[in-house]
């Protein structure tokens, strides 16, 4: 017996995916939020409307995740936020990971020495990942990731079937 195929090629491509995040990798955070939409203009509820058939939502779809991006980035970052603020434990493992890494980088490699005792970067780094590994886990990362995919897609992707086009989209999409 077969498995079943999925055509992911089939789905994905009708939304555009593929080449919608090609352009974030060569910009600068500075002008990634340089171009972020007022406020007033994501949150204008006079153009909040339900599509009338999914053609219809793939078009504000594409529209909105290219028109808002900024905005969107932005509900991200905070919805990231606010996941690590609700998750102490996944904060603090992370704090201990990267200020252990650093104080480690500050050796430059020689041992470390308190009193008579001696502690090779090896040794240090050791410690660390035995200590950050089992409360890594224990921190639950792989919820709160899937929690932060599941918040900012529902999130990002209704405001964006909702949120209609501006009139003067749709005049410039007639042909002439």
């Amino acid at each position: 017996m077969s498995g079943i195929r999925i055509p992911l090629d089939a789905l994905t491509s009708r939304m555009n995916l593929s080449g919608r995040f090609e352009g974030l990798r060569q910009q600068s955070i500075g002008s990634r939020f340089s171009n972020l939409r007022p406020i007033s203009e994501f949150f204008d509820f006079k153009r909040v409307s339900k599509p009338q058939n999914f053609g219809e939502v793939q078009s504000r779809v594409n529209y909105n995740l290219s028109y808002f991006s900024s905005n969107y980035a932005a509900v991200f970052a905070m919805l990231s936020i606010y996941s690590l603020l609700t998750n102490l434990t996944l904060l603090f493992v992370i704090f201990m990971l990267v200020g252990g890494m650093y104080g480690i980088g500050k050796l430059q490699g020689s041992d470390l020495e308190i009193g008579s005792w001696r502690a090779t970067s090896s040794q240090l780094y050791t410690v660390l990942l035995v200590i950050c590994i089992p409360l890594g886990f224990w921190a639950s990362p792989f919820a709160t990731v899937l929690w932060l995919i599941g918040a900012s897609g529902v999130t990002i992707l209704g405001h964006a079937a909702f949120m209609d086009k501006p009139i003067e989209s749709a005049f410039s999409e007639e042909a002439v």
